[in-house]
């Protein structure tokens, strides 16, 4: 008992660590990017209408707070210096847009580039980030993600220093959002730089691409906590390459893992699959846990086929995936030593998709039903006495 609490309290502290003083980050992030779906083919009428939508579908209720602009909206830069925004797309402006996503109560991010170019070729903040900042700041930006194009020569713990300090001296809280794409382990920096940090290459709407993303943040979980979140990249939950399987898989994962849940597909015409998927209540839960201690891969079988993932919660309990990778059913039965517990503890076992309980168990629990190929079970594990080695 003594040797599961040493480790489980390791892991939390792991969560500690310091992180850039910016008030912002205290849990994942939430909201919505328009690359994965609609790339370079923005304007402000997309964005408002998807910030209306993300308000009447129920997004905004389910804790989806920001409305997040990427490559494609910067017209150039005024003789002075200062960016703007590009006039046939956006005729009126970035703070109109702004100003509009506001008055929903929803906040508004913007896309920028740490080299002299974005990757689309727009202008890049290189050399520039102070004004930059100080007119993201005056158009009422809430959050800035910061691309590496055109920047591979420069060291990123550096240049994001750089727009790190521009973005805290304009005196308004802007969640900083590092995109280097794992180059030089940006988890090993990211904490003291930014809000999150991407891990890995851009996600791809297909299994191959999760599932290649999702075991990139197994080795890295430790530098992931309260204040700067390891980043696997956008959900592409709703685009149509996965099955709603897959994507369920896809965004039960992200969730534990405390990645950003930054959708990713048309929420203007978003189907009822997909939007009870992204706004599951007790799989965003585990998101969103204060505690703030990220899931990781505790157990693995048959060469990596079927997998536990599991994460200790503030309440005690902890919650897990059994992940079937195969292209076959499986079942997959969880000990209570893989998840920090007494093997002897009585716990109650609830399905968080299902929202049910399943049972009270002792010392392991294994689903009745086969898990689907690239499926999964999410669970919450809750002890039934205090004596839960927490």
């Amino acid at each position: 008992m003594m040797k599961i609490a040493t480790a489980l309290l390791a892991t939390i502290a792991l969560a500690t660590v310091n992180a850039l003083d910016n008030g912002l980050g205290l849990t994942p992030q939430m909201g919505w990017n328009s690359w994965n779906f609609y790339a370079c083919n923005i304007n402000e009428t997309v964005i408002m209408d998807t910030a209306k939508a993300m308000v009447s579908n129920g997004m905004a209720d389910a804790g989806y707070k920001y409305v997040n602009i990427d490559d494609c909206w910067a017209g150039g830069r005024y003789p002075n210096g200062t960016v703007y925004a590009d006039p046939t797309n956006f005729p009126n402006g970035i703070k109109y847009v702004a100003d509009y996503v506001h008055s929903l109560g929803l906040k508004i991010g913007i896309y920028t580039d740490a080299g002299t170019e974005t990757c689309q070729k727009r202008v890049g903040s290189y050399g520039y980030e102070i004004n930059d900042a100080q007119t993201y700041a005056e158009w009422g930006i809430d959050y800035v993600k910061e691309d590496w194009c055109y920047a591979t020569l420069e060291n990123p713990q550096q240049r994001y220093q750089v727009m790190a300090n521009a973005l805290n001296s304009t005196g308004r809280q802007i969640f900083f959002s590092l995109c280097d794409w794992g180059y030089l382990s940006p988890w090993t920096f990211g904490m003291s730089v930014g809000n999150s940090w991407r891990t890995t290459p851009d996600i791809k709407d297909n299994w191959d691409s999760m599932l290649a993303n999702l075991m990139a943040q197994a080795p890295i979980t430790s530098f992931s906590g309260i204040g700067g979140w390891n980043d696997p990249d956008m959900l592409e939950v709703g685009n149509g390459g996965m099955s709603n399987i897959e994507y369920t898989s896809h965004f039960s994962l992200w969730s534990l893992l405390n990645a950003p849940l930054i959708a990713g597909c048309d929420l203007i015409n978003i189907d009822d699959e997909t939007l009870q998927i992204l706004t599951a209540p007790e799989v965003i839960a585990v998101n969103q846990d204060p505690l703030g201690v990220q899931g990781s891969l505790v157990k693995s079988f048959n060469g990596g086929l079927q997998q536990i993932w599991a994460k200790p919660m503030s309440d005690g309990s902890r919650a897990v995936v059994l992940f079937n990778t195969d292209t076959n059913p499986a079942s997959i039965q969880l000990s209570w030593a893989d998840i920090w517990l007494v093997p002897s503890q009585q716990a109650t076992v609830r399905d968080l998709w299902a929202q049910s309980d399943l049972g009270v168990y002792t010392s392991s629990f294994e689903s009745t039903n086969l898990i689907s190929p690239h499926g999964c079970i999410m669970l919450s594990i809750s002890p039934s006495s205090s004596d839960s080695s927490n």
